[in-house]
């Protein structure tokens, strides 16, 4: 696992560098906000992300696991309830510490790329497009053409890692489509 743990990790630079040129284009930065977007409702959806997350989960304190699994049980009997009644889950993440990503060099695709805004094309041509966050669509109210990170190539990327990853178990294995704390809950990918 280790040579695609690090190709993603290369992935996850090329990203990061993509979202930083964005930023600066918008002069948007996350310093101040009052918000923390740790709290907001997202799944993963790869293997590959999941067992990448267990590798840097497995480095941390014993009773920092501890701590971020016992909070990762209330994080899903909580988003279960929410959803439940239709409504979006706002909980913070397990894995978050004071306003920080306890396996911030771990984080996954979607924790890296939310803020400014993004587009992708999907294999049949349509075009998605999100505005960005909330700061980040007041900071451009009003702006006619925005700088917008292309997530395609990353996603491509991304969807090669998992299928080198998972080989020929990707069609027989359930897609993934989970928050952190169901990862955690669930513990590491079985293939």
């Amino acid at each position: 696992m280790e040579p695609l743990f690090q190709e993603l990790a290369k992935l996850y630079s090329q990203m990061e560098e993509a979202y930083g040129k964005v930023a600066t284009l918008l002069d948007f930065t996350c310093d101040g906000c009052p918000d923390n977007c740790c709290d907001s409702y997202f799944t993963h959806h790869t293997y590959l992300e999941w067992a990448y997350l267990w590798e840097g989960f497995r480095q941390l304190p014993e009773e920092k696991r501890i701590l971020c699994l016992q909070r990762a049980a209330e994080y899903v009997k909580q988003s279960e309830e929410d959803l439940s009644k239709e409504q979006r889950p706002v909980i913070m993440c397990p894995l978050n510490d004071d306003g920080r990503c306890s396996l911030y060099a771990h984080r996954l695709l979607i924790c890296r790329m939310h803020g400014v805004p993004t587009s992708f094309t999907l294999p049949n041509g349509e075009k998605k497009s999100f505005p960005g966050c909330f700061r980040c669509q007041d900071l451009t109210a009003g702006s006619e053409k925005l700088p917008t990170m292309d997530r395609t190539k990353f996603f491509r990327e991304m969807v090669g890692l998992e299928h080198e990853f998972l080989g020929h178990k990707r069609h027989i294995l359930p897609k993934v489509k989970m928050t952190i704390a169901e990862m955690l809950v669930k513990g590491e990918p079985e293939l």
